[in-house]
């Protein structure tokens, strides 16, 4: 006689994102009962409203923006324009080739019973959805993370935009201010800038981009100003926001000055909180409202639940997501638990010139009190930059006493593809020497990385 199963699956995942779509993906190829589910739309934040949808109109704004300033090729671009609408249309295009935006039918053709609405921990074992309950003997927890409102007087009052809502804009607002400095704020501002809408960025760290090494912040405030005529605020604290006419009065305080701006538009970009109301308190998972607490092997404080991706508190890429997703799918299916190893995972930010880092920042460094040896190789000290008219940036290395490489920054166009060649250099535990002696195509952007280890 068959033994009845004593839970509905064998895995249930919460969230559809990069840290639950490649989980639930290989467990289900591996033969098990898996469920998914979604709070809002299927694919998650990165393909509906964030890096796909986002990136896409970028690539759109810098061949507009170069095309703006083909005059000094001898290039003529009187008459060039754009059309917002078509824009969005391109943008939509471009997340609807991914096939991840609003996936629900790809989980269910591999067998996944796909489920939209909240997840509910009931105890251990079981959830609620839309007044089901279902059970499952492990679960992953995928839920990521939402924008955090700031606490500024008046915020609540008025209609304000996220880097969700902007996207979805008719046209670009007239004025903005960007309550936030990181690498989302910059790259919105840059993106409206391109489209005509003045940009204030206000930021409560010394320098925008401030998870970055000084000297990112630095260059990039210099490019937005000459280049986009964005204003950055900081050092800034915004006070209050109050509606005035058809825009928003933004009052800020910097250096115990406070002075009002007046704008179109508010968008909130200063940081996300994981998404942890799921009743995690009866399943007996610790958790904080900075994230779920997990161990090296991505497993809570519940032997048979694991969380992966933004949910842990951890502002992760995508691709550290779906890293973590992977390793959270072997540590369920296996008996041998592996860690993620994090140590050459880049990070990207996807403003013109691009903005690349892996392995440790010079802050690490100081912070774990190693002794280091760094160089930074400016691109016009590359002939690439001269061919391209293309001068601000820069590629940095930072190595031990012994030249093995600890991390490297890299601003320059395609930063994205280029720190790779740094990222494997990292993994592999090579030397600036080695770098340095590897021959780098004449005329590309990578000759910078060399000319940067050849220093060390």
């Amino acid at each position: 006689m068959a033994t009845k199963n004593v839970f509905d699956y064998d895995l249930i995942v919460i969230g559809s994102g990069a840290g639950g779509s490649a989980a639930a993906t290989i467990a289900a190829r591996a033969g098990k009962r898996v469920a998914i589910i979604e709070a809002d739309t299927f694919g998650g934040d990165s393909p509906n409203w964030g890096d796909v949808p986002t990136k896409a109109l970028l690539h759109a704004a810098h061949l507009y923006d170069e095309a703006r300033h083909g005059a000094r090729f001898g290039l003529r671009s009187s008459t060039l324009g754009y059309n917002y609408p078509s824009l969005r249309t391109w943008k939509d295009l471009a997340v609807q080739r991914t096939g991840a935006g609003g996936n629900r039918r790809y989980y269910e053709n591999q067998g996944i019973s796909a489920f939209s609405g909240t997840a509910h921990f009931l105890s251990p074992n079981e959830i609620s959805i839309n007044r089901r309950h279902l059970s499952a003997s492990k679960f992953l927890i995928a839920t990521g993370s939402s924008w955090i409102v700031p606490d500024v007087q008046g915020l609540t009052d008025i209609t304000y935009l996220t880097p969700r809502t902007i996207l979805e804009s008719i046209r670009p607002p007239k004025s903005l201010f960007i309550i936030g400095g990181g690498g989302v704020g910059v790259e919105i501002a840059q993106l409206m800038a391109i489209f005509g809408t003045k940009v204030y960025i206000g930021e409560k760290a010394s320098r925008i981009l401030p998870h970055q090494d000084p000297e990112v912040g630095a260059l990039m405030e210099r490019v937005l100003s000459e280049q986009k005529g964005i204003t950055s605020l900081t050092q800034t604290r915004v006070v209050s926001v109050t509606k005035e006419g058809l825009g928003k009065r933004v009052i800020i305080s910097r250096g115990g000055v406070e002075k009002s701006v007046r704008v179109d538009e508010v968008l909130i970009a200063a940081g996300r909180a994981p998404n942890v109301d799921l009743g995690l308190e009866n399943a007996g998972v610790k958790y904080t409202p900075k994230g779920i607490d997990v161990n090296d092997q991505l497993q809570t404080s519940v032997k048979h639940i694991f969380a992966a991706g933004d949910v842990l508190g951890r502002d992760s890429h995508t691709h550290t997501a779906l890293l973590e997703s992977r390793i959270a799918a072997n540590n369920i299916l296996h008996k041998t638990k592996v860690a993620p190893d994090y140590t050459a995972t880049p990070g990207v930010i996807f403003t013109y010139p691009g903005i690349a880092q892996v392995g440790l920042s010079e802050d690490d460094c100081l912070k774990r009190d190693l002794s280091i040896n760094k160089a930074i190789a400016p691109l016009n000290s590359i002939t690439r930059s001269n061919t391209s008219d293309f001068r601000d940036g820069f590629v940095k290395i930072i190595t031990d006493k012994k030249g093995v490489i600890l991390g490297a920054t890299v601003v320059a166009p395609h930063a994205a593809e280029m720190i790779h060649e740094l990222a494997l250099a990292i993994k592999h535990g090579m030397t600036a020497d080695d770098i340095a002696q590897t021959p780098h195509a004449f005329l590309s952007w990578s000759e910078a990385i060399k000319i940067a280890a050849g220093k060390l």
